[in-house]
């Protein structure tokens, strides 16, 4: 029964791997930003720059995902 999901534990795993990437990077770069005192636009302007690679990858997962399920890919 396992080998018949492995595929999808895989697409899962490495979906929550990205996850966990996403939020250690935000990590850091909080620490980075507190320590060096940043100016509230430069926080902005970096936490929107992280905001949209991330909200790019989760798009393209989403698409993907439609894409796959309805025949398409």
């Amino acid at each position: 029964m396992l080998n018949q999901y492995m595929e999808q534990i895989e697409t899962l795993g490495l979906n929550f791997f990205f996850a966990a990437i996403f939020f250690f990077i935000g990590m850091a770069i909080h620490d980075v930003l507190k320590e060096g005192k940043v100016p509230k636009f430069g926080r902005y302007t970096v936490w929107l720059v992280l905001f949209l690679g991330c909200a790019g990858f989760i798009s393209k997962g989403l698409i993907q995902f439609f894409w796959e399920s309805s025949g398409i890919g």
